[in-house]
Order: C-alpha cells, then structure tokens, then sequence
C-alpha cells in the first residue's frame, strides 16, 4: 500500500462530492504494503482509506469489491466498500480505478500473541467456510504459471547456490500440482500487516486484492509461515497449535490437507520468495515504497524442506 499515484487536495474534493460522506479535512498517504497507493481520508462523517488500483482495471474490480462485502456480511471482520451516488463501488481518480472503504480500528502487530494466533485462526476458518459459495471466480495469477515465468526473469541475477534451490523447489512442487484439494476464495496474502488487533480482539482483514480462487490449505500455509515464523526460519510450535485450534473451530482439514501441509507451508514460501525476488530485481517507482527481503522466505523454504515430514507432528492433535 505505497504511494505510486499522488492525488492532489481539488481532486480529492471532487471525487468525495459522489459520496454522501460531508466535507473533505484531511488526508495521508499509507506507507505500508507494495501493490496499490492507498490514503487515510478524513471527512467530516467520518475517516475511510482510499485506494488507487495500480494494477487492476475497472472490470477486474467487482470481483475483490463485492468479495469485501460479501466477507463482512457474513460475519467477517473485513472492511464493507462505500457505495457511491449510483451504487458503484469504485470509481475514477487521477486516472486509476479508486474506491473507499470502512476505516477498521486497530494496528497491526510484530510479534503476535498466542491469543491472536489463535483468533486469526479462527477468522480465516470462517472465511474459508462461507467463501466456497461466493458467486463471482477468479483464478490465481500468481500460481504456478507465474512462478516459472518469474524465475525465468530473476534467475539470471541469483547466485548459484539460491538459483539451485529455486529451480529445484519448482520441480518438486510441480509433482503437486494436480491433488483434489478443497478450493475456495483465499485471501492469499494474510500477513501480520493486513490483520489489524485492539489487544487480543481481531478488528479487522484487511487488504484482500490478491484474494482468489484456490487451494484452501495453501491460504492457510501462507498465513501460519508468517506469523508463527521465528527469526530462524523455524515454526514455533505454540502459535502454530494456536493457529490450528483457532482454525478447527469452523473448518477440519480433509486426511490429504492434512498429508500436504509439508508441501504447501513449502508452496507458500516460494511464491512469497519469487514475489520479492522480483521486487528486488524490477522495482516499482513511487512516492513511498517497500522493497521486503527475499531472502526470509528462501530460508523459510529451505527449513521447511530440511523438516520434511516433521512438519506434520504439529498438526498431530488436528487430524
């Protein structure tokens, strides 16, 4: 969420003249996240954060719009879109598709508690109960297709022994690719900063605009190498059992989830690692920006494989 489009104080104020929000006070650019520019807005009604689609067009965005509401309505902590005079949800500003969205309280955190652990889990077993009968589909455009074509480009910059790993790491998961696996919408990208807490009390899902159609163990492989990470690569173990109870409450893995947790915790840390690989390599300019180090994930990756079947000892209690 950094800013790559500036919008301008009269621009603002017209675009908001579509919205029955009042008068513009303020506004302030987002500097957290890398794919969107995104603006606190405070009004006076009230205050909303402001997305400009850098990536997407008009046509692609009913998809995540609707999905945001279609989540909070069905008891989602996510943040409700703001319907303009004609009942849009998006509109255009400065040349890019825009919309506005609830403002949730709370903050992200760094170091996550047992308890929000065990909360987020539980919110994303719901998601992944109600999203299978959401009625809109897309597919994910940063799955294996993506991967290979993503390594072809970096792989010329890594060193020798990195680009082994990746090359071989896509050869594994290649073997994968085809299981009967239970699909639904994921959200894709649920790491600690789209997820905001007051305490232990999850407020909020946020950021939802890599959301898909996929594998839903994958979605919760991408979540636990997150937050239940330590700084060695290693999970640990308490927040990931609290993850998986939080989880279990509203959804029980099937017997082949359960087998290809190895996998996809492996699957998660390679699409993440290719991702900033290509950040780092192709960056983007803008006003504010994050370039993440690739280097936390190929070392994820590479304890995830040195764990192998060890992975699912802590899942023993969920089977």
């Amino acid at each position: 969420m950094s800013v790559y489009t500036r919008v301008e104080h009269y621009q603002l104020e017209e675009f908001l003249t579509h919205y029955n929000l009042g008068d513009l006070v303020a506004y302030q650019g987002i500097n957290a996240g890398i794919v969107n520019t995104n603006y606190f807005v405070t009004t006076t009604s009230g205050k909303f954060v402001l997305t400009l689609f850098e990536q997407l067009n008009h046509d692609e965005l009913p998809y995540f719009l609707e999905l945001m509401a279609y989540l909070a309505e069905h008891g989602i902590p996510t943040a409700h879109p703001l319907a303009e005079e004609k009942g849009h949800y998006s509109r255009q500003l400065n040349g890019k598709p825009a919309a506005l969205v609830e403002c949730l309280c709370g903050k992200d955190v760094d170091m996550p508690t047992l308890a929000q652990c065990r909360a987020l889990g539980d919110s994303l077993g719901r998601l992944h109960t109600v999203s299978p009968h959401f009625h809109q589909h897309r597919a994910n455009e940063h799955g294996p297709h993506w991967w290979r074509i993503t390594a072809e480009r970096v792989l010329p910059f890594m060193e020798r022994d990195e680009a082994t790993l990746l090359q071989e790491e896509l050869q594994f998961q290649a073997s994968y690719q085809d299981l009967d696996l239970p699909r639904g919408v994921i959200h894709a990208d649920l790491f600690r900063d789209n997820a905001l807490f007051e305490g232990d009390k999850l407020c909020g899902i946020i950021d939802l605009y890599y959301a898909c159609n996929d594998v839903l163990i994958y979605d919760l492989a991408i979540t636990v190498n997150d937050w239940c990470s330590l700084p060695d690569g290693d999970l640990d173990e308490q927040r990931t059992r609290a993850m998986f109870q939080g989880y279990s409450n509203n959804r029980t893995l099937t017997p082949v989830e359960y087998q290809v947790w190895p996998v996809m915790l492996r699957a998660a840390a390679l699409r993440f690692w290719l991702s900033r690989l290509e950040d780092f390599y192709f960056p983007r300019l803008g006003e504010i920006t994050q370039i993440k180090d690739p280097s936390v994930f190929s070392h994820i990756l590479q304890v995830h494989i040195d764990a192998g079947e060890q992975r699912l000892i802590l899942l023993g209690q969920d089977r």
